[in-house]
């Protein structure tokens, strides 16, 4: 799940914040990809109008 997506969803990072009960700060210190776990958590949150791409976290080697 991209970090933008979930902006352009709630508006500011604040409310995203909110959403997930964490510090704003640790919102603003993702990367583009945000953490897996938050992205599922984001996911039943929005009731999947937000959804995980498995494939951002696909941590096998490349060419398998």
């Amino acid at each position: 799940m991209l970090k933008s997506t979930v902006l352009k969803y709630y508006g500011t990072g604040a409310a995203v914040a909110r959403a997930l009960k964490i510090s704003s700060a640790a919102v603003t210190q993702w990367p583009e990809v945000i953490p897996e776990k938050q992205a599922y958590r984001l996911q039943i949150l929005t009731k999947r109008v937000l959804k995980v791409n498995p494939s951002l976290y696909d941590k096998s080697p490349a060419g398998r």
